[in-house]
């Protein structure tokens, strides 16, 4: 990717760091961006003292103010990687009208804002570019208790669908990776309960929790050139989650 551009959206930790560390160690110029600056300003710099090339902005989705100032900083960016994105568990009938607006603006309304700035400077600058949504399991499925969660990674999946079909002839991709049980500090707490554990392995292929570092490497393929010829793709990394299943049944032995 070098003398590529990259914007990662919610780079601060998690999946969005792994992300951002991935993409400027496979040569892109990375820009940071977050609401914590002082986080973000410590992992460009550990990443400059590499020997990448990585700077930051401040960035809050639940802004259009500092949405279009970020917009307007990093200027042309051939890369867009969006991946902020909040939650809050709750049974469906017991959300707040706050706790709802707030999930809908940072993990859906926030992220179309910044995706309509820069996929507009992609297009004036008319060199193609790569978008990818940064989805979740609810693209795809549902899971109690995550109701209005599952509203928004639905909601970017048809997005990715409707903009990758749109932008197809300006050679933009779109696409949008839909993690599995990835551990981040938004659902530590969860998984502390012996029984998750203990459920989780029993439900996919791949028995182990996944991890942001899981993510990164599919964000720099579709990132690079090797993924110029697919677009419109919800594609989920998920240790096999949405697609197999387990059960305790062995064959007999043969002699």
């Amino acid at each position: 990717m070098t003398g590529k551009r990259a914007l990662v959206a919610g780079a601060s930790r998690g999946i969005g760091l792994a992300i951002a560390k991935a993409v400027a160690e496979a040569g892109a110029r990375t820009v940071l961006a977050a609401r914590s600056e002082a986080a973000l300003e410590k992992q460009a710099q550990a990443l400059n003292d590499a020997g990448h090339l990585a700077s930051c902005v401040k960035l809050d989705f639940t802004s259009s103010d500092s949405i279009r100032k970020c917009a307007e900083s990093v200027g042309a960016v051939d890369i867009l990687i969006n991946v902020a994105g909040t939650n809050v568990r709750r049974r469906f009938e017991q959300y707040t009208r706050e706790e709802y607006n707030h999930i809908l603006q940072t993990n859906l309304h926030g992220i179309v804002e910044l995706t309509q700035l820069v996929g507009a400077k992609m297009i004036t600058a008319g060199k193609g570019g790569k978008v990818i949504h940064i989805g979740s399991l609810m693209s795809l499925l549902g899971i109690p208790y995550l109701s209005v969660y599952a509203i928004t990674k639905a909601a970017l999946g048809g997005l990715t669908k409707a903009t990758a079909a749109e932008w197809g002839r300006y050679n933009i991709q779109v696409n949008c990776i839909a993690p599995g049980f990835i551990l981040t500090d938004l659902n530590r707490d969860m998984w502390q309960d012996p029984e998750m554990a203990r459920w989780l392995a029993g439900a996919q292929a791949n028995p182990r929790m996944g991890s942001p570092d899981d993510i990164a490497p599919l964000a720099v393929f579709l990132s690079g050139k090797g993924s110029d010829y697919i677009t419109g793709q919800i594609i989920a990394v998920d240790g096999g989650y949405t697609t197999t299943a387990v059960w305790p049944f062995q064959p007999p032995a043969t002699s």
